[in-house]
Protein backbone atom coordinates (compact mmCIF):
# COMPACT_ATOMS: atom_id res chain seq x y z
CA UNK A 1 0.00 0.00 0.00
CA UNK A 2 0.98 3.59 -0.55
CA UNK A 3 0.90 4.24 3.20
CA UNK A 4 3.91 1.96 3.63
CA UNK A 5 6.04 3.99 1.26
CA UNK A 6 5.19 7.48 2.46
CA UNK A 7 6.69 9.19 5.44
CA UNK A 8 3.71 8.95 7.76
CA UNK A 9 1.63 12.13 8.16
CA UNK A 10 3.80 14.71 6.41
CA UNK A 11 2.32 13.91 2.97
CA UNK A 12 -1.33 13.90 4.03
CA UNK A 13 -1.95 17.52 3.04
CA UNK A 14 -0.42 17.05 -0.40
CA UNK A 15 -2.23 13.72 -0.89
CA UNK A 16 -5.53 15.41 -0.06
CA UNK A 17 -4.84 18.20 -2.54
CA UNK A 18 -3.83 15.88 -5.38
CA UNK A 19 -6.64 13.40 -4.81
CA UNK A 20 -9.20 16.23 -4.87
CA UNK A 21 -7.89 17.40 -8.25
CA UNK A 22 -7.81 13.89 -9.70
CA UNK A 23 -11.35 13.10 -8.58
CA UNK A 24 -12.61 16.45 -9.89
CA UNK A 25 -11.28 15.59 -13.36
CA UNK A 26 -12.72 12.07 -13.39
CA UNK A 27 -9.73 10.02 -12.20
CA UNK A 28 -11.38 8.66 -9.07
CA UNK A 29 -10.51 5.06 -9.98
CA UNK A 30 -6.83 6.00 -10.06
CA UNK A 31 -7.17 7.53 -6.59
CA UNK A 32 -8.77 4.33 -5.31
CA UNK A 33 -6.12 2.06 -6.83
CA UNK A 34 -3.33 4.23 -5.42
CA UNK A 35 -4.79 3.81 -1.95
CA UNK A 36 -5.05 7.58 -1.59
CA UNK A 37 -8.78 7.63 -0.85
CA UNK A 38 -8.45 5.41 2.23
CA UNK A 39 -5.49 7.41 3.53
CA UNK A 40 -7.33 10.71 3.17
CA UNK A 41 -10.35 9.23 4.92
CA UNK A 42 -8.28 7.76 7.75
CA UNK A 43 -6.52 11.09 8.22
CA UNK A 44 -9.84 12.77 8.84
CA UNK A 45 -9.90 14.77 5.62
CA UNK A 46 -13.00 15.33 3.57
CA UNK A 47 -12.54 15.73 -0.18
CA UNK A 48 -13.79 19.13 -1.24
CA UNK A 49 -13.80 20.44 -4.75
CA UNK A 50 -15.53 22.96 -6.95
CA UNK A 51 -18.61 22.03 -8.87
CA UNK A 52 -17.64 19.19 -11.21
CA UNK A 53 -17.91 19.99 -14.90
CA UNK A 54 -19.60 17.65 -17.35
CA UNK A 55 -16.56 15.51 -18.10
CA UNK A 56 -18.27 13.92 -21.11
CA UNK A 57 -17.75 17.24 -22.90
CA UNK A 58 -14.00 17.36 -22.17
CA UNK A 59 -11.59 15.16 -24.13
CA UNK A 60 -9.22 13.01 -22.00
CA UNK A 61 -6.03 14.86 -23.16
CA UNK A 62 -7.54 18.17 -22.07
CA UNK A 63 -8.63 16.75 -18.70
CA UNK A 64 -5.13 15.37 -18.04
CA UNK A 65 -3.45 18.63 -19.02
CA UNK A 66 -5.73 20.70 -16.79
CA UNK A 67 -5.22 18.30 -13.88
CA UNK A 68 -1.43 18.52 -14.29
CA UNK A 69 -1.62 22.33 -14.28
CA UNK A 70 -3.59 22.38 -11.04
CA UNK A 71 -1.34 19.84 -9.31
CA UNK A 72 1.63 22.19 -9.47
CA UNK A 73 5.24 22.53 -10.65
CA UNK A 74 6.29 18.88 -10.43
CA UNK A 75 3.42 17.69 -12.60
CA UNK A 76 3.73 20.63 -15.00
CA UNK A 77 7.36 19.70 -15.62
CA UNK A 78 6.38 16.04 -16.02
CA UNK A 79 3.88 17.11 -18.70
CA UNK A 80 6.56 19.19 -20.43
CA UNK A 81 8.79 16.11 -20.60
CA UNK A 82 5.93 13.93 -21.86
CA UNK A 83 5.31 16.51 -24.62
CA UNK A 84 8.52 15.26 -26.26
CA UNK A 85 7.51 11.58 -26.14
CA UNK A 86 5.92 11.15 -29.55
CA UNK A 87 6.92 7.48 -29.27
CA UNK A 88 4.40 7.14 -26.43
CA UNK A 89 1.59 9.59 -27.18
CA UNK A 90 -0.51 10.41 -30.22
CA UNK A 91 -0.60 14.00 -31.64
CA UNK A 92 -3.72 15.08 -29.73
CA UNK A 93 -2.01 14.26 -26.42
CA UNK A 94 1.25 15.95 -27.43
CA UNK A 95 -0.65 19.08 -28.45
CA UNK A 96 -2.15 19.39 -24.97
CA UNK A 97 1.10 18.63 -23.13
CA UNK A 98 2.86 21.38 -25.12
CA UNK A 99 0.44 23.92 -23.65
CA UNK A 100 1.89 23.36 -20.19
CA UNK A 101 4.00 26.34 -19.14
CA UNK A 102 5.51 27.52 -15.86
CA UNK A 103 2.82 30.15 -15.30
CA UNK A 104 3.43 31.00 -11.67
CA UNK A 105 2.93 34.01 -9.47
CA UNK A 106 5.97 35.60 -7.88
CA UNK A 107 6.61 35.17 -4.17
CA UNK A 108 6.86 38.54 -2.34
CA UNK A 109 10.44 39.25 -1.34
CA UNK A 110 9.33 39.62 2.28
CA UNK A 111 8.71 35.86 2.35
CA UNK A 112 12.28 35.21 1.13
CA UNK A 113 14.18 37.52 3.50
CA UNK A 114 14.92 34.98 6.25
CA UNK A 115 16.05 32.28 3.81
CA UNK A 116 18.21 34.68 1.75
CA UNK A 117 20.02 36.09 4.78
CA UNK A 118 20.63 32.58 6.12
CA UNK A 119 22.09 31.39 2.80
CA UNK A 120 24.19 34.51 2.11
CA UNK A 121 25.36 34.84 5.72
CA UNK A 122 24.44 38.53 5.73
CA UNK A 123 21.83 40.96 4.46
CA UNK A 124 21.87 41.50 0.67
CA UNK A 125 22.56 45.22 1.26
CA UNK A 126 25.87 44.28 2.93
CA UNK A 127 27.04 42.00 0.10
CA UNK A 128 25.79 43.85 -2.97
CA UNK A 129 26.25 47.51 -3.83
CA UNK A 130 22.80 47.38 -5.39
CA UNK A 131 20.01 44.79 -5.17
CA UNK A 132 16.75 45.12 -7.14
CA UNK A 133 13.91 43.63 -5.10
CA UNK A 134 11.62 43.18 -8.11
CA UNK A 135 12.34 39.78 -9.76
CA UNK A 136 13.36 39.85 -13.42
CA UNK A 137 12.16 36.25 -13.95
CA UNK A 138 10.05 33.71 -12.09
CA UNK A 139 9.62 29.96 -12.57
CA UNK A 140 8.08 27.13 -10.61
CA UNK A 141 11.32 26.32 -8.75
CA UNK A 142 12.96 29.71 -8.27
CA UNK A 143 12.93 33.47 -8.82
CA UNK A 144 15.71 35.60 -10.30
CA UNK A 145 16.84 39.04 -9.10
CA UNK A 146 19.40 41.44 -10.51
CA UNK A 147 22.22 42.92 -8.38
CA UNK A 148 25.60 44.68 -8.63
CA UNK A 149 28.75 43.83 -6.71
CA UNK A 150 30.86 46.48 -4.97
CA UNK A 151 33.60 46.06 -7.58
CA UNK A 152 31.07 46.91 -10.31
CA UNK A 153 30.14 43.56 -11.88
CA UNK A 154 26.46 42.96 -12.57
CA UNK A 155 25.11 39.61 -11.39
CA UNK A 156 21.87 37.65 -11.17
CA UNK A 157 20.75 36.08 -7.90
CA UNK A 158 18.59 32.99 -8.26
CA UNK A 159 16.60 32.11 -5.12
CA UNK A 160 14.72 28.85 -4.63
CA UNK A 161 11.10 29.24 -3.56
CA UNK A 162 10.65 28.54 0.15
CA UNK A 163 9.10 25.18 0.99
CA UNK A 164 9.24 23.92 -2.62
CA UNK A 165 11.45 20.90 -1.84
CA UNK A 166 8.98 19.25 0.54
CA UNK A 167 6.17 19.65 -2.02
CA UNK A 168 8.27 18.23 -4.86
CA UNK A 169 9.54 15.31 -2.77
CA UNK A 170 5.98 14.37 -1.77
CA UNK A 171 4.96 14.52 -5.45
CA UNK A 172 7.90 12.34 -6.48
CA UNK A 173 6.97 9.70 -3.90
CA UNK A 174 3.43 9.63 -5.25
CA UNK A 175 4.69 9.35 -8.84
CA UNK A 176 6.98 6.46 -7.89
CA UNK A 177 4.06 4.61 -6.30
CA UNK A 178 1.83 5.28 -9.30
CA UNK A 179 4.54 3.95 -11.65
CA UNK A 180 4.94 0.84 -9.48
CA UNK A 181 1.20 0.09 -9.62
CA UNK A 182 1.01 0.80 -13.37
CA UNK A 183 3.89 -1.55 -14.16
CA UNK A 184 2.58 -4.38 -11.96
CA UNK A 185 -1.13 -4.30 -12.64
CA UNK A 186 -1.85 -2.52 -15.94
CA UNK A 187 -0.48 -4.71 -18.68
CA UNK A 188 -0.95 -2.21 -21.51
CA UNK A 189 1.31 0.32 -19.69
CA UNK A 190 4.20 -2.08 -19.08
CA UNK A 191 5.85 -1.43 -22.45
CA UNK A 192 6.17 2.26 -21.54
CA UNK A 193 8.43 1.33 -18.60
CA UNK A 194 6.73 3.77 -16.21
CA UNK A 195 9.16 2.98 -13.35
CA UNK A 196 12.13 3.97 -15.50
CA UNK A 197 10.40 7.15 -16.66
CA UNK A 198 9.55 8.05 -13.05
CA UNK A 199 13.15 7.33 -11.97
CA UNK A 200 14.65 9.51 -14.72
CA UNK A 201 12.20 12.30 -13.95
CA UNK A 202 12.97 12.09 -10.22
CA UNK A 203 16.70 12.47 -10.88
CA UNK A 204 16.04 15.45 -13.17
CA UNK A 205 13.78 17.21 -10.65
CA UNK A 206 16.20 16.73 -7.76
CA UNK A 207 19.01 18.17 -9.84
CA UNK A 208 16.86 21.22 -10.64
CA UNK A 209 16.15 21.76 -6.95
CA UNK A 210 19.88 22.04 -6.22
CA UNK A 211 20.89 25.49 -7.44
CA UNK A 212 24.55 24.73 -6.74
CA UNK A 213 24.32 21.75 -9.12
CA UNK A 214 23.14 24.14 -11.83
CA UNK A 215 26.33 26.14 -11.38
CA UNK A 216 28.47 22.99 -11.53
CA UNK A 217 26.74 22.17 -14.82
CA UNK A 218 27.57 25.65 -16.15
CA UNK A 219 31.24 25.34 -15.23
CA UNK A 220 31.48 21.86 -16.75
CA UNK A 221 30.11 23.18 -20.06
CA UNK A 222 32.38 26.21 -19.83
CA UNK A 223 35.38 23.87 -19.54
CA UNK A 224 34.18 21.83 -22.54
CA UNK A 225 34.08 25.03 -24.64
CA UNK A 226 37.29 26.54 -23.29
CA UNK A 227 38.75 26.70 -26.82
CA UNK A 228 35.65 28.21 -28.45
CA UNK A 229 35.36 31.97 -27.91
CA UNK A 230 32.05 32.10 -29.77
CA UNK A 231 30.12 30.24 -27.07
CA UNK A 232 29.79 32.00 -23.71
CA UNK A 233 28.69 30.77 -20.26
CA UNK A 234 28.11 32.89 -17.13
CA UNK A 235 30.77 33.04 -14.42
CA UNK A 236 29.76 31.56 -11.04
CA UNK A 237 30.40 33.35 -7.73
CA UNK A 238 30.83 30.36 -5.45
CA UNK A 239 31.27 32.34 -2.23
CA UNK A 240 27.51 33.11 -2.31
CA UNK A 241 26.25 29.92 -3.94
CA UNK A 242 24.56 27.01 -2.15
CA UNK A 243 21.67 24.58 -2.64
CA UNK A 244 18.96 27.26 -2.25
CA UNK A 245 20.68 30.24 -3.89
CA UNK A 246 23.24 30.95 -6.58
CA UNK A 247 24.94 34.06 -7.90
CA UNK A 248 26.06 34.19 -11.53
CA UNK A 249 27.37 36.74 -13.96
CA UNK A 250 24.68 38.85 -15.62
CA UNK A 251 24.80 38.26 -19.38
CA UNK A 252 24.35 41.67 -21.00
CA UNK A 253 23.17 40.73 -24.46
CA UNK A 254 20.15 40.56 -26.72
CA UNK A 255 17.45 38.23 -25.41
CA UNK A 256 16.75 35.23 -27.63
CA UNK A 257 13.16 36.32 -28.31
CA UNK A 258 14.08 39.91 -29.34
CA UNK A 259 14.63 39.41 -33.07
CA UNK A 260 14.10 43.11 -33.89
CA UNK A 261 16.95 44.12 -31.53
CA UNK A 262 19.08 41.42 -33.14
CA UNK A 263 18.57 42.98 -36.57
CA UNK A 264 19.19 46.51 -35.28
CA UNK A 265 22.51 45.36 -33.82
CA UNK A 266 23.54 44.08 -37.26
CA UNK A 267 24.23 40.52 -36.11
CA UNK A 268 24.30 37.66 -38.60
CA UNK A 269 21.24 35.51 -37.88
CA UNK A 270 22.35 32.63 -40.14
CA UNK A 271 25.76 32.50 -38.46
CA UNK A 272 24.21 32.53 -34.99
CA UNK A 273 21.91 29.63 -35.95
CA UNK A 274 24.89 27.69 -37.33
CA UNK A 275 26.96 28.25 -34.19
CA UNK A 276 24.05 27.27 -31.97
CA UNK A 277 23.62 23.96 -33.82
CA UNK A 278 27.33 23.21 -33.72
CA UNK A 279 27.49 23.95 -30.00
CA UNK A 280 24.56 21.73 -29.03
CA UNK A 281 25.70 18.86 -31.30
CA UNK A 282 29.14 19.06 -29.70
CA UNK A 283 27.53 18.85 -26.26
CA UNK A 284 25.51 15.79 -27.29
CA UNK A 285 27.84 13.76 -29.51
CA UNK A 286 31.31 14.71 -28.25
CA UNK A 287 30.88 15.69 -24.60
CA UNK A 288 27.87 13.52 -23.69
CA UNK A 289 26.68 16.39 -21.47
CA UNK A 290 24.21 18.82 -23.00
CA UNK A 291 21.81 21.69 -22.32
CA UNK A 292 18.41 19.96 -22.48
CA UNK A 293 16.35 23.11 -22.98
CA UNK A 294 18.12 25.43 -25.48
CA UNK A 295 15.03 27.52 -26.30
CA UNK A 296 15.34 31.26 -27.11
CA UNK A 297 14.59 32.23 -23.51
CA UNK A 298 17.80 30.51 -22.41
CA UNK A 299 19.97 32.16 -25.06
CA UNK A 300 21.51 35.61 -25.47
CA UNK A 301 23.15 37.06 -28.58
CA UNK A 302 26.36 39.02 -28.04
CA UNK A 303 28.62 41.21 -30.16
CA UNK A 304 30.81 39.53 -32.81
CA UNK A 305 28.00 37.00 -33.37
CA UNK A 306 28.68 35.15 -30.12
CA UNK A 307 26.05 33.04 -28.40
CA UNK A 308 25.54 32.76 -24.62
CA UNK A 309 23.61 29.98 -22.84
CA UNK A 310 22.01 30.35 -19.41
CA UNK A 311 19.89 28.23 -17.03
CA UNK A 312 21.53 24.81 -16.66
CA UNK A 313 19.02 23.24 -14.30
CA UNK A 314 17.91 20.75 -16.96
CA UNK A 315 20.82 18.90 -18.55
CA UNK A 316 21.14 15.55 -20.28
CA UNK A 317 23.85 12.91 -20.01
CA UNK A 318 24.75 10.26 -22.56
CA UNK A 319 27.17 7.37 -22.12
CA UNK A 320 29.80 6.73 -24.80
CA UNK A 321 27.83 3.74 -26.06
CA UNK A 322 24.62 5.79 -26.29
CA UNK A 323 26.44 8.63 -28.10
CA UNK A 324 27.69 6.18 -30.69
CA UNK A 325 24.15 4.85 -31.19
CA UNK A 326 22.74 8.37 -31.61
CA UNK A 327 25.50 9.23 -34.07
CA UNK A 328 24.77 6.11 -36.12
CA UNK A 329 21.04 6.88 -36.10
CA UNK A 330 21.55 10.46 -37.31
CA UNK A 331 24.06 9.36 -39.95
CA UNK A 332 21.61 6.71 -41.13
CA UNK A 333 18.80 9.27 -41.43
CA UNK A 334 20.96 11.78 -43.31
CA UNK A 335 22.55 9.17 -45.60
CA UNK A 336 19.16 7.42 -46.00
CA UNK A 337 20.78 4.17 -44.85
CA UNK A 338 17.86 2.07 -43.57
CA UNK A 339 20.04 -0.79 -42.28
CA UNK A 340 21.90 1.55 -39.91
CA UNK A 341 18.67 3.12 -38.64
CA UNK A 342 17.03 -0.29 -38.13
CA UNK A 343 20.07 -1.63 -36.24
CA UNK A 344 20.04 1.24 -33.72
CA UNK A 345 16.27 1.23 -33.17
CA UNK A 346 16.22 -2.53 -32.62
CA UNK A 347 19.03 -2.14 -30.08
CA UNK A 348 16.82 0.35 -28.25
CA UNK A 349 13.85 -2.04 -28.46
CA UNK A 350 15.71 -5.21 -27.54
CA UNK A 351 12.74 -6.67 -25.66
CA UNK A 352 10.37 -6.42 -28.61
CA UNK A 353 8.70 -9.69 -29.76
CA UNK A 354 10.24 -11.24 -32.89
CA UNK A 355 7.09 -10.70 -35.00
CA UNK A 356 7.08 -7.00 -34.07
CA UNK A 357 10.73 -6.67 -35.03
CA UNK A 358 10.18 -8.19 -38.47
CA UNK A 359 7.24 -5.95 -39.40
CA UNK A 360 9.00 -2.95 -37.83
CA UNK A 361 12.07 -3.58 -40.00
CA UNK A 362 9.93 -3.60 -43.14
CA UNK A 363 8.20 -0.36 -42.15
CA UNK A 364 11.49 1.44 -41.38
CA UNK A 365 12.93 0.30 -44.70
CA UNK A 366 9.84 1.68 -46.47
CA UNK A 367 10.05 4.92 -44.42
CA UNK A 368 13.69 5.57 -45.42
CA UNK A 369 12.85 4.72 -49.01
CA UNK A 370 10.28 7.53 -49.12
CA UNK A 371 13.06 10.08 -48.54
CA UNK A 372 15.61 8.51 -50.88
CA UNK A 373 15.35 11.08 -53.69
CA UNK A 374 14.62 14.14 -51.51
CA UNK A 375 17.49 16.69 -51.41
CA UNK A 376 19.24 17.08 -48.06
CA UNK A 377 18.15 20.72 -47.70
CA UNK A 378 14.49 19.68 -47.82
CA UNK A 379 14.73 17.12 -45.02
CA UNK A 380 13.39 18.32 -41.65
CA UNK A 381 14.78 16.63 -38.56
CA UNK A 382 11.63 17.15 -36.50
CA UNK A 383 9.51 15.51 -39.23
CA UNK A 384 11.95 12.58 -39.44
CA UNK A 385 12.03 12.09 -35.68
CA UNK A 386 8.26 12.41 -35.34
CA UNK A 387 7.69 9.86 -38.11
CA UNK A 388 10.17 7.48 -36.49
CA UNK A 389 8.62 7.77 -33.07
CA UNK A 390 5.16 7.32 -34.57
CA UNK A 391 6.36 4.04 -36.11
CA UNK A 392 7.71 3.03 -32.70
CA UNK A 393 4.35 3.77 -31.11
CA UNK A 394 2.42 1.90 -33.83
CA UNK A 395 4.56 -1.18 -33.24
CA UNK A 396 4.27 -0.86 -29.45
CA UNK A 397 7.98 -0.09 -29.11
CA UNK A 398 9.45 2.90 -27.30
CA UNK A 399 12.65 4.83 -26.80
CA UNK A 400 14.79 4.26 -23.69
CA UNK A 401 13.81 6.80 -20.99
CA UNK A 402 17.31 8.37 -20.91
CA UNK A 403 16.76 9.64 -24.47
CA UNK A 404 13.75 11.75 -23.51
CA UNK A 405 15.81 14.89 -22.87
CA UNK A 406 17.80 14.29 -26.07
CA UNK A 407 14.62 14.32 -28.15
CA UNK A 408 13.50 17.47 -26.34
CA UNK A 409 16.85 19.15 -27.07
CA UNK A 410 16.68 18.38 -30.80
CA UNK A 411 13.12 19.68 -31.15
CA UNK A 412 13.93 22.84 -29.16
CA UNK A 413 17.14 23.42 -31.12
CA UNK A 414 15.28 23.17 -34.43
CA UNK A 415 12.80 25.78 -33.20
CA UNK A 416 15.64 28.10 -32.13
CA UNK A 417 17.31 27.80 -35.53
CA UNK A 418 14.09 28.52 -37.45
CA UNK A 419 13.41 31.59 -35.34
CA UNK A 420 16.83 32.97 -36.25
CA UNK A 421 16.68 31.91 -39.89
CA UNK A 422 13.35 31.01 -41.59
CA UNK A 423 15.32 28.94 -44.13
CA UNK A 424 17.20 27.08 -41.41
CA UNK A 425 17.48 23.31 -41.91
CA UNK A 426 18.91 21.34 -39.01
CA UNK A 427 19.74 18.30 -41.16
CA UNK A 428 21.69 20.36 -43.68
CA UNK A 429 23.51 22.36 -41.01
CA UNK A 430 24.38 19.29 -38.95
CA UNK A 431 25.52 17.06 -41.81
CA UNK A 432 29.15 18.35 -42.12
CA UNK A 433 29.66 18.23 -38.35
CA UNK A 434 28.21 14.72 -38.11
CA UNK A 435 30.57 13.51 -40.87
CA UNK A 436 33.53 15.06 -39.08
CA UNK A 437 32.60 13.50 -35.73
CA UNK A 438 31.94 10.15 -37.41
CA UNK A 439 35.37 10.17 -39.10
CA UNK A 440 37.08 11.20 -35.85
CA UNK A 441 35.42 8.36 -33.90
CA UNK A 442 36.71 5.84 -36.41
CA UNK A 443 40.14 7.36 -36.97
CA UNK A 444 43.15 5.08 -36.29
CA UNK A 445 44.07 6.96 -33.11
CA UNK A 446 40.53 6.75 -31.69
CA UNK A 447 40.19 3.08 -32.62
CA UNK A 448 43.54 2.42 -30.93
CA UNK A 449 42.41 4.23 -27.78
CA UNK A 450 39.17 2.27 -27.55
CA UNK A 451 40.92 -0.98 -28.48
CA UNK A 452 43.49 -0.40 -25.73
CA UNK A 453 40.70 -0.07 -23.19
CA UNK A 454 39.14 -3.33 -24.40
CA UNK A 455 42.52 -5.08 -24.15
CA UNK A 456 42.88 -3.99 -20.53
CA UNK A 457 39.41 -5.37 -19.80
CA UNK A 458 40.27 -8.65 -21.54
CA UNK A 459 43.55 -8.93 -19.62
CA UNK A 460 41.70 -8.36 -16.33
CA UNK A 461 39.17 -11.04 -17.27
CA UNK A 462 41.92 -13.55 -18.13
CA UNK A 463 43.80 -12.82 -14.92
CA UNK A 464 40.66 -13.59 -12.90
CA UNK A 465 39.82 -16.72 -14.92
CA UNK A 466 41.89 -19.28 -12.88
CA UNK A 467 40.37 -18.09 -9.61
CA UNK A 468 36.85 -18.15 -11.03
CA UNK A 469 37.34 -21.67 -12.43
CA UNK A 470 38.70 -22.85 -9.08
CA UNK A 471 35.62 -21.47 -7.28
CA UNK A 472 33.34 -23.13 -9.83
CA UNK A 473 35.03 -26.54 -9.40
CA UNK A 474 34.91 -26.24 -5.61
CA UNK A 475 31.18 -25.53 -5.78
CA UNK A 476 30.65 -28.59 -7.99
CA UNK A 477 32.73 -30.78 -5.66
CA UNK A 478 30.71 -29.80 -2.60
CA UNK A 479 27.34 -29.90 -4.39
CA UNK A 480 26.80 -26.23 -3.57
CA UNK A 481 26.26 -25.06 -7.12
CA UNK A 482 22.63 -24.13 -7.72
CA UNK A 483 20.46 -22.23 -10.12
CA UNK A 484 18.04 -19.64 -8.79
CA UNK A 485 14.97 -18.83 -10.85
CA UNK A 486 13.20 -15.70 -9.74
CA UNK A 487 9.69 -15.38 -11.16
CA UNK A 488 7.87 -12.15 -10.46
CA UNK A 489 4.51 -12.78 -8.88
CA UNK A 490 1.73 -11.69 -11.24
CA UNK A 491 -0.19 -9.59 -8.72
CA UNK A 492 -3.06 -8.80 -11.05
CA UNK A 493 -3.56 -12.51 -11.88
CA UNK A 494 -3.56 -13.59 -8.25
CA UNK A 495 -6.16 -10.95 -7.42
CA UNK A 496 -8.40 -12.02 -10.28
CA UNK A 497 -8.06 -15.68 -9.27
CA UNK A 498 -8.91 -14.76 -5.68
CA UNK A 499 -12.06 -12.92 -6.79
CA UNK A 500 -13.10 -15.78 -9.08
CA UNK A 501 -12.61 -18.40 -6.37
CA UNK A 502 -14.63 -16.30 -3.92
CA UNK A 503 -17.50 -16.07 -6.41
CA UNK A 504 -17.28 -19.82 -7.13
CA UNK A 505 -17.36 -20.63 -3.41
CA UNK A 506 -20.35 -18.34 -2.98
CA UNK A 507 -22.10 -20.09 -5.87
CA UNK A 508 -21.57 -23.51 -4.24
CA UNK A 509 -22.89 -22.29 -0.89
CA UNK A 510 -25.94 -20.72 -2.56
CA UNK A 511 -26.62 -23.92 -4.52
CA UNK A 512 -26.30 -26.01 -1.35
CA UNK A 513 -28.78 -23.74 0.44
CA UNK A 514 -31.30 -24.13 -2.37
CA UNK A 515 -30.96 -27.94 -2.46
CA UNK A 516 -30.95 -28.25 1.36
CA UNK A 517 -33.96 -25.96 1.78
CA UNK A 518 -35.90 -27.91 -0.86
CA UNK A 519 -35.24 -31.15 1.03
CA UNK A 520 -36.18 -29.64 4.40
CA UNK A 521 -39.50 -28.27 3.14
CA UNK A 522 -40.59 -31.80 2.07
CA UNK A 523 -40.42 -32.98 5.68
CA UNK A 524 -43.84 -32.81 7.39
CA UNK A 525 -44.41 -31.01 10.68
CA UNK A 526 -42.15 -29.28 13.16
CA UNK A 527 -40.13 -26.26 12.30
CA UNK A 528 -38.89 -27.65 8.98
CA UNK A 529 -40.90 -25.09 6.97
CA UNK A 530 -39.30 -22.22 8.91
CA UNK A 531 -35.77 -23.58 8.31
CA UNK A 532 -36.59 -24.09 4.64
CA UNK A 533 -37.83 -20.52 4.31
CA UNK A 534 -34.69 -19.20 6.00
CA UNK A 535 -32.57 -21.27 3.60
CA UNK A 536 -34.39 -19.88 0.57
CA UNK A 537 -33.93 -16.30 1.86
CA UNK A 538 -30.20 -16.95 2.36
CA UNK A 539 -29.95 -18.39 -1.16
CA UNK A 540 -31.77 -15.35 -2.58
CA UNK A 541 -29.38 -12.94 -0.82
CA UNK A 542 -26.37 -14.98 -1.99
CA UNK A 543 -27.65 -14.97 -5.55
CA UNK A 544 -28.11 -11.19 -5.54
CA UNK A 545 -24.57 -10.77 -4.16
CA UNK A 546 -23.16 -13.00 -6.91
CA UNK A 547 -24.96 -11.10 -9.68
CA UNK A 548 -23.81 -7.76 -8.30
CA UNK A 549 -20.22 -8.99 -7.93
CA UNK A 550 -20.10 -10.31 -11.50
CA UNK A 551 -21.67 -7.12 -12.90
CA UNK A 552 -19.22 -4.88 -10.99
CA UNK A 553 -16.18 -6.86 -12.20
CA UNK A 554 -17.15 -6.30 -15.83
Amino acid sequence: MLLETLSVARDFGRIHEISSILIRYGFGDMVRRLGIASIVESAGHVLKWKEVEDLTKIEPPVRVRRALEEMGPTFVKLGQILATRSDLFSPEWLKEFKKLQDQVQTVPYEELIAQVEEDLGAKPEEIFAEFLYQPIAAASISQVYKARLHEGSEVVVKIRRPGIRSVVEADLRLLAQLAEIAEQEIKVLQRYRPKEIAHQFTLSMRRELDLAAECRNAERMMANFANDANIVFPKVYWQWTSERINVQEFINGIHGYDISALEQAGLDRKLLAKRGVEAVLKMILEDGFFHADPHPGNCFYLSDNRLAFIDFGMVGRLSEERREQVLNLLRGLIDKDSSRVIKVLLQWSANAPAQNRDSFTLDIDDFIGQYHDIPLKELKITVLLNRLTTLLRDHQLNLPPDLTLLLKAFITLDGLGRQLDPEFNLVQEASPQLKRIFLERYSPSELFRRGKGNLFSLAELLSDLPRDLHQLLESLRHDSLGVKIDINKPVWLSKELDRSINRLSGSLVTSALIVGSSIVTTVQGGSSSLFGLMGFIGAFVGGIWLLFSIWRSG
